[in-house]
């Protein structure tokens, strides 16, 4: 009795959930498995892209979207470098992570016939490529693929969730706004009734984020997607054109004009920063061109971003740093600093030079005592023009940092050699362009001490007088800054002698002073021989990674405490600082418009077309 009366609450628990799963095997239930990715082609066409391929494919790769749900169709022809080779050697290791590969790959020829250049489009070069993206286009309806995404095999999609946000969107034809270092991006807001770009205030805000969101446009490029699911996409097109188009043979015109008679708007996303990338070259650029521009892209999305990885299914090539013909190069970064000094040695390396890290000089770990025993002594009244203040810690580490320099300078004997700080970016074609500078005024004989490659020109009122014979290059006025500069043996020597130690200033307070074209005249009178000749590139290689005031910006100069009073804060209000709108009217007057410009000038333009 006692044992049936312990198997009834049992018996009654097993017939409660038998109720639950139900009587028949085919009323039992579970969760809903969850829907599939939708299916995706991504179409490549690349052409003569040895140069941005590894990072390219090293962003399709980490793109977070399941690769089985996937297709490739992959194009390449017309190569005079090994395009198809790193093409081939990518798709052998990862087609079996896709759910399907196309791969058209055309040895012969190499070039279009009457192209005058790996980068002149003519009408039969055009024709071509809207050919390849038609039989793409088809084979993605084919198929049956839900989405068709255009990628130029230059454009670094930063962002492994594109795919996911463009889709989301839930458009017909959606771009992501790409970066780059200028105005130009991958959309058009304003289009002629010829099929011309047309410039409209509707571009600048979207283009510098100052308006966020998803806009309607007349054309978007280089990078989109088409949701075929859509019924309006069947009457897109990119091959041939539209019975009545009339425009310019251009693809992504026939292909904005084929949208248009489709009453398909395009849209252009800018909540985030989706990729980057170059600003197209000349017509007559060469491929050494087109690689040294794509190289600046890269090297730009290191400001902000981690470095981009290539892709490990390619085999890396091998760098081969070299100091362009300096006898040294020297980069000054504090030790705290390391997220600074790994991304100047990272960009350095990327652009194969290389460089000695030199240990700033940390003012903030200065005290009054150490400061005596290194006999420095202050330069009697001198207070900072825009806030009245003594020397801070910050700008005495500076100065000593770059000090200890001209004194390795002079103690080696170095001929010649390059500073840089290392809150710096360069310029396109920096490394061209500097060993260019270097070699005319070799040739030239130019007798020189210092010459600025990046700075803060602080004297607008005239132009700076240009060198005669020589390409980029003025006679330095008063200037601010210390990012980048050359120094000659003599010059450090020069620098030295005066003994600035004993008569501090800030660094670039002390280097016009040496030159002869600081605006205060009792400081000057404070140094006897002004003697240094000094001259700067124009227009400049290099610029500050953050200006006063930007998100992101630090200061370890100025924003620290007076130097020999650690109560005395220095951290200025900077939105309200008289220091940042006198650097914003300078950014635009600044120039020089009479100096002998190199031919490199004319391909790296800043406009938004």
């Amino acid at each position: 009795m006692l044992r049936a009366t312990a198997l009834l609450p049992a018996l009654l628990l097993d017939l409660l959930l038998g109720f639950s799963r139900g009587y028949f095997p085919e009323e039992r239930w579970s969760p809903e498995s969850p829907l599939l990715a939708p299916r995706v082609v991504i179409a490549l066409l690349c052409r003569n892209s040895a140069h941005s391929l590894p990072l390219f494919l090293g962003a399709v790769d980490r793109l977070s979207y399941p690769k089985d749900r996937i297709s490739l169709w992959v194009a390449t022809d017309h190569n005079v470098d090994n395009t198809t080779a790193i093409l081939r050697e990518w798709l052998i290791q990862v087609q079996n992570f896709y759910h399907y590969v196309e791969w058209r790959p055309a040895d012969e020829p190499s070039a279009f016939e009457d192209e005058h250049g790996p980068k002149h489009w003519n009408t039969r070069r055009y024709e071509h490529v809207m050919k390849l993206r038609q039989a793409a286009l088809d084979t993605a309806r084919e198929i049956w693929a839900d989405y068709f995404l255009v990628v130029d095999c230059d454009n670094l999609l930063t962002d492994p969730d594109v795919l996911w946000k463009l889709m989301s969107v839930n458009k017909t034809v959606v771009a992501p706004m790409l970066e780059s270092r200028a105005a130009y991006s991958n959309f058009w807001c304003g289009m002629t009734s010829q099929g011309y770009y047309r410039r409209t205030p509707a571009y600048m805000p979207i283009r510098k984020l100052e308006r966020r969101g998803c806009f309607a446009v007349p054309m978007v490029h280089s990078t989109y997607l088409v949701d075929l699911r859509k019924e309006a996409s069947r009457r897109l097109a990119f091959y041939p054109p539209h019975p009545e188009y009339s425009w310019a043979l251009d693809d992504v015109i026939v292909f904005a004009y084929s949208a248009r008679m489709a009453d398909v708007q395009m849209y252009v996303c800018n909540q985030e920063t989706y990729g980057y990338f170059p600003v197209p070259v000349r017509a007559q650029a060469t491929l050494q061109d087109e690689a040294e521009s794509f190289l600046h892209t890269q090297l730009e999305v290191m400001v902000k971003n981690p470095p981009l990885e290539p892709s490990g299914f390619v085999s890396p090539s091998p760098k081969q740093p070299d100091k362009m013909g300096f006898d040294e190069i020297f980069m000054i970064n504090l030790a705290r600093r390391s997220d600074r000094r790994e991304r100047m040695l990272r960009t350095l390396y990327e652009q194969e030079l290389s460089c000695k890290v030199v240990a700033a000089v940390d003012g903030k770990a200065l005290n009054t005592s150490d400061i005596e025993s290194m006999g420095i002594k202050m330069l009697p009244d001198y207070k900072d023009p825009y806030h009245g203040r003594p020397l801070t810690k910050g700008e005495l580490g500076c100065f000593l940092s770059h000090y200890n320099i001209w004194k390795e300078i002079a103690d080696r004997g170095l001929p010649r050699s390059l500073v840089i700080e290392d809150d710096l970016r360069f310029e396109v074609f920096f490394k061209r362009r500097l060993r260019a500078l270097l070699q005319e005024v070799t040739t030239h004989k130019l007798d020189w001490d210092l010459i600025y490659i990046g700075r803060k020109r602080m004297q607008v009122e005239h132009p700076e007088k240009s060198v005669p014979n020589l390409h980029n290059l003025v006679e330095a006025d008063y200037s601010y800054w210390t990012l980048g500069y050359m120094m000659s043996l003599q010059g450090a020597k020069k620098l030295l002698r005066a003994e600035p130690l004993t008569k501090m200033l800030p660094v670039d307070e002390f280097l016009p002073v040496m030159y002869d074209k600081h605006p205060v005249s009792e400081y000057m009178e404070r140094f006897e021989r002004r003697d240094l000749l000094a001259f700067s590139a124009e227009p400049l290689l290099v610029y500050p990674t953050h200006y006063t005031g930007d998100p992101g910006y630090i200061s370890d100069t100025e924003t620290s405490v007076v130097w020999d009073n650690e109560t005395v804060k220095t951290d200025w209000d900077r939105a309200k600082s008289r220091k940042t709108q006198e650097q914003e009217e300078l950014s635009f007057e600044a120039q020089n418009s009479d100096v002998l410009q190199s031919e490199l000038e004319n391909w790296s333009a800043r406009d938004e077309l």
